[in-house]
């Protein structure tokens, strides 16, 4: 009777024992799997925070650059550019608030000497750089393009031209606008003052550099455009973006001037828009090539477009 017995308490002491091994595996599995879990979740929160500093940082640091550009920009030349230059600095340094940037409108030659002159940091030409002022320094940074729009006084029944036209007509060979489906009477020529990007640019166009007979020579686009509307008979040219209602644009070639068609290369009337530089933009201050690159950002280059502007390839 007592082996029975102490052999029934062996067993149930061996089977216990099994028991509760068996619970402390699993526990100790369990507590296991938490650890693993836990140690993953501080990993993963880890790298989150990490990731989010470094976006903050990288905010911050933005932010810091943007506050840290500051001081003030000059500008002059063309005026043919005050649309674009005036809309461009107004961005800029509401982007910028610790920046000032200045533009006066002379004309391109003038603009191109200032730079050169060290009297500003960046001359606006409407024209291309001529070799002569590249070889003493001066850098062609390309903008955006423009068209030059022929114009007429609205009235003017006179829709087209050729190239070869326009050029008798400017060299003062053909003067009366009914030789040209217009009415009969003569024909008013007006243009820009010498100096300027936008006669240097037609007059190269056309190959009349020096041969051009004006009645008119006037120092502004705004002059130009003025005129023209308000003198029956006239014709002028003007920066296509500064073109409006009050006076006609005509065809030339049978081709329109507008943005499809220079970019195709049909329209024979269009020039650059430079920004000019004393040496190369990785030469210049902080502050000009902070500028040159707010205008090859997303926002710089709407707004050129904003102001009918073509970009450049």
């Amino acid at each position: 009777m007592k082996r029975n017995t102490i052999g029934k308490l062996v067993a149930l002491t061996a089977a216990v024992s099994m028991v509760l091994a068996g619970c402390g595996s699993s526990s100790s599995t369990t507590a296991s799997a938490a650890t693993q879990a836990s140690a993953e979740e501080t990993t993963e929160a880890a790298q989150a925070a990490t990731e989010e500093t470094a976006e903050a940082a990288s905010t911050e640091t933005a932010e810091q650059t943007d506050a840290d550009l500051s001081g003030s920009l000059s500008m002059a030349g063309s005026t043919s550019m005050e649309k674009v230059a005036n809309a461009l600095a107004e961005s800029f340094m509401a982007k910028y608030p610790n920046t000032t940037v200045t533009a006066e409108f002379t004309g391109s030659s003038t603009g191109v000497e200032a730079v050169l002159a060290g009297n500003v940091d960046i001359g606006n030409s409407s024209r291309s750089l001529t070799d002569d002022e590249k070889s003493q320094g001066a850098v062609e940074n390309i903008i955006a393009i423009d068209g030059i729009a022929v114009i007429t006084d609205p009235a003017n029944t006179a829709s087209d031209l050729s190239k070869e036209d326009l050029v008798a007509i400017y060299k003062g060979e053909k003067t009366n606008w009914s030789e040209f489906g217009g009415p009969d009477e003569p024909i008013v020529v007006i243009g820009r003052e010498a100096g300027s990007g936008t006669r240097g640019a037609f007059e190269e166009l056309l190959e009349i550099e020096d041969q051009a007979a004006y009645a008119s020579e006037l120092d502004s686009t705004g002059a130009v455009i003025a005129r023209v509307a308000s003198t029956p008979g006239a014709i002028g040219y003007a920066s296509l973006d500064e073109v409006d209602d009050t006076v006609k644009a005509l065809s030339i070639d049978g081709v329109e001037a507008n943005e499809e068609n220079i970019k195709a290369g049909s329209y024979v009337l269009s020039r650059p828009f430079v920004m000019a530089t004393n040496g190369e933009i990785s030469e210049q201050s902080e502050l000009v090539q902070g500028f040159f690159a707010y205008l090859s950002s997303e926002e710089g280059q709407e707004v050129i477009k904003g102001v009918g502007l073509i970009l450049p390839d």
